[in-house]
């Protein structure tokens, strides 16, 4: 019932990498997960298809958000082929505010780059997966554990709060992840195919409801009696110091505005735009020129309009 190995909190990540979970401990997270965890559409019996839109929806995106859209997405597009023949404009309106638009845009490719290259099924070869239009380490290995039941060391942000205060009693992780962060990560995880696959889903949500950034309940933690974090206090880390960049006034805030304005019209002439923030009209004409060199908006003359 120990986890072995307990670092020190002042020690560096690299010092105390070969530290890990018990099996017992790894047990009790798959546990509290089978009587805790979310009923979401996309941990049914559900395409590989289907999980791959989830993960590239949820980056960076609430679950709450995401699934009004995950939904009607996949009544529109339930196929990469029904995806890769859409109208791009309707693609980014239905993506409607997500957030990081660019996403949609990347995952239309992904679906053209299934249909042309793997006739139309999500490959299971990581390389593969990795060679896709916006696919990631991250949502490849989690197509693969989640879509395709194998072995992959998934390591998203929920994932490695968990396992900094368990395993090396850090609050919380650094701003990005390492190689000894994610080789500590490879082993942790369970050596046996299935296992494994339920550990990733296990902890991921762990992370998600219970060992949270900002209020981590651990009364209801399954990991708490052996967390390294824990045993030591639960000390605060320099990482809290870390400041979320403000979003009113920003570009990407603008961006925001006129997406908003193009999914509702279609179009919108640069004189009705200006009118969003007329006493920056330098920034609603930086932001206008960057939506068109994302492929997002297409610009005609003085007016502007979803691609």
């Amino acid at each position: 019932m120990t986890m072995g190995y307990r670092p020190r909190v002042s020690q560096s990540f690299s010092a105390v990498s070969e530290a890990t979970l018990s099996d017992d401990a790894i047990d009790s997270v798959i546990s509290w997960f089978a009587g805790n965890g979310r009923d979401l559409p996309w941990r049914h019996d559900v395409p590989p298809w289907a999980i791959l839109v989830s993960e590239v929806m949820l980056q960076q995106t609430p679950v709450v958000r995401v699934l009004p859209r995950w939904t009607e997405w996949m009544r529109r597009w339930p196929t990469p082929a029904d995806l890769a023949a859409a109208p791009t404009a309707e693609v980014l309106r239905l993506w409607d505010r997500l957030g990081y638009p660019r996403r949609a845009l990347r995952l239309q490719e992904c679906a053209r780059a299934i249909v042309r290259d793997h006739g139309g099924e999500v490959p299971r070869d990581s390389q593969q997966l990795l060679a896709l239009p916006g696919i990631g380490e991250y949502t490849a290995a989690a197509v693969t554990a989640f879509a395709h039941h194998e072995r992959a060391v998934v390591v998203d942000t929920n994932i490695r709060r968990v396992l900094a205060r368990a395993v090396h009693g850090q609050e919380l992780p650094a701003p990005s992840i390492s190689a000894a962060e994610r080789a500590a990560a490879a082993r942790v995880l369970p050596p046996e195919r299935e296992r494994s696959v339920a550990w990733n889903q296990s902890v991921m949500e762990l992370g998600a409801l219970v060992c949270t950034a900002r209020g981590p309940r651990c009364d209801r933690c399954p990991l708490a009696a052996r967390c390294a974090w824990v045993t030591a206090g639960r000390p605060e880390g320099a990482a809290r110091s870390r400041r979320r960049q403000p979003f009113e006034g920003t570009d990407r805030q603008m961006r925001g505005m006129i997406m908003a304005r193009l999914r509702r019209d279609g179009h919108a002439t640069l004189t009705e735009l200006l009118e969003l923030d007329p006493g920056d009209p330098q920034r609603v004409r930086r932001c206008t020129a960057s939506l068109a060199a994302d492929g997002l908006a297409r610009r005609e003359g003085e007016v502007l309009q979803l691609p």
